[in-house]
């Protein structure tokens, strides 16, 4: 009689990638608060704690081959700066945020700097202006945004590509982070 082994599956040939602001876990805690404080209707779909962040740039299925290429070209560091998460919004097709209203220059600024790289990559870049946000929930038509809720701060300490995993117990897995430029 043989014994088997098991195999693991190889990862499929391409990824689907992203950049983004990670949170570090007090901020983590403080996102889970807010998101307590909305009233939800039964249908939304509330976003895990693990997997909220603020997308810098959604890169599509990419080769994984090219990951080193890529870990290079992203590797920009990012400004010493505050995000701050001001406003509780429910957006078109019932997607629950906290948005900023007002993002820092300098961190817009690097948003570009990195959409550059993206671009001189081959990479698709989104078309429409950049809205920094965390998704709270999908499906959440109806939901009641908190209507006292304090500006959230996101002070930037860097930021990771990030592969999602699809289907069943997908997830989101960092594939390589950067640090913020320390402050002067």
């Amino acid at each position: 009689m043989s014994k088997r082994t098991p195999t693991r599956a190889a990862p499929p040939p391409q990824a689907r990638l992203f950049l983004a602001l990670w949170p570090p876990p007090e901020l983590q805690d403080a996102l889970e608060a807010a998101t307590l404080r909305w009233q939800w209707p039964p249908q939304a779909a509330r976003v895990p704690a693990a997997k909220r962040h603020v997308t810098l740039h959604f890169l599509g299925a990419v080769a994984r081959t090219r990951l080193p290429a890529l870990r290079e070209a992203f590797a920009l560091p990012g400004p010493p700066c505050t995000l701050w998460l001001d406003r509780a919004a429910l957006w078109p097709g019932g997607t629950a945020v906290l948005q900023a209203c007002h993002p820092p220059e300098a961190l817009r600024d690097w948003q570009r700097r990195l959409g550059s790289a993206v671009a001189a990559a081959g990479l698709p870049l989104e078309r429409r202006p950049w809205r920094p946000h965390v998704t709270l929930a999908r499906r959440a038509a109806g939901a009641v945004p908190p209507a006292d809720l304090d500006p959230l701060p996101w002070p930037v300490q860097g930021h990771v590509l990030v592969e999602s995993q699809l289907g069943a117990g997908g997830g989101y897995r960092i594939l390589a982070r950067w640090e913020a430029l320390p402050p002067r």
